[in-house]
């Protein structure tokens, strides 16, 4: 009965030291967890806030919460499980070569998702942009995460990894409302080139997407080898370019004509000498 008692009291002790030594720790562990997951969370509202005042892309703002929320609660976490004496170099270190290796198994991903999130973030181009980048011209379709995939004006579908997207030169045919038309128009020598002129200008005064500010441009640019050739410029709206380009050429052709101006050709005259027998 009395060893009994003994070890009833050696148990009891043991317990009590146990609570003087871990339970400050323990205590102060949760609420250190309990505090750092509600900083975590007044962190990740102010983040979601400042990223809709930003006008960050929808589709990437959940990512990145959750990217930041999942990075600081891990902090937290480790902190807490330091301050109960739990030695976390080993895990630390293991986590470390992992992600190394994840890394560089995926490094052409991540590229992708790193220059996705910097299209997303700084915006060179938005979905409906007219763009010319890495070989390919097309209108944006769709922007993700990984790829932005581009529609060209005969329905192709191009898939365009964004890291080269993000690093590379781009031409963006819609930042602006308007944009300049230029053409090279020929007619022969001896010509008149007034008249010529007169057409030009006709044609671009009398059309209504032409913008009459800036004033459209004609004048003699070039004195080639078979040709006198105008430099014709005009601004119009950027949805209006095409249209205008046709339509000039179309009708300079059949204007010139009727003026009895001569389009110049590639020609080769060929002779032939016949030799006469004596």
């Amino acid at each position: 009965m009395e060893e009994q008692l003994q070890g009833s009291g050696e148990y009891i002790d043991t317990l009590i030291t146990l609570l003087v030594v871990w339970g400050p720790k323990l205590v102060g562990a949760v609420l250190a967890l309990i505090i750092g997951l509600y900083v975590v969370n007044m962190i990740s509202g102010s983040i979601e806030k400042m990223m809709v005042k930003k006008e960050l892309d929808p589709s990437l703002r959940p990512f990145l919460k959750s990217l930041v929320s999942s990075l600081l609660k891990v902090l937290v976490v480790v902190s807490v499980l330091g301050m109960i004496g739990i030695q976390m170099t080993s895990f630390i270190a293991i986590l470390g070569a992992a992600g190394l290796a994840i890394g560089l198994a995926l490094s052409g991903t991540l590229q992708n998702f790193a220059g996705g999130v910097m299209i997303l973030t700084f915006k060179p181009f938005k979905v409906g942009d007219y763009i010319d980048a890495q070989g390919y011209a097309g209108t944006v379709n769709c922007i993700q995460i990984f790829n932005t995939i581009l529609k060209t004006p005969d329905n192709k579908t191009i898939i365009i990894p964004n890291s080269g997207l993000s690093t590379s030169s781009m031409v963006n045919y819609s930042t602006e409302p308007t944009r300049r038309v230029d053409w090279v128009f020929g007619i022969a020598y001896g010509d008149d080139i007034d008249k010529a002129k007169e057409v030009l200008l006709g044609l671009l005064t009398s059309n209504d997407q032409v913008l009459k500010d800036p004033a459209p441009f004609v004048n003699l640019g070039e004195l080639a080898d078979s040709s006198v050739n105008f430099t014709v410029r005009a601004w119009v709206n950027s949805g209006d370019y095409w249209s205008v380009h046709f339509y000039m050429l179309e009708n300079v052709y059949r204007k010139f004509g009727e003026a009895g101006l001569n389009i110049p050709f590639p020609q080769i005259d060929v002779h032939m000498d016949k030799e006469i027998a004596v």
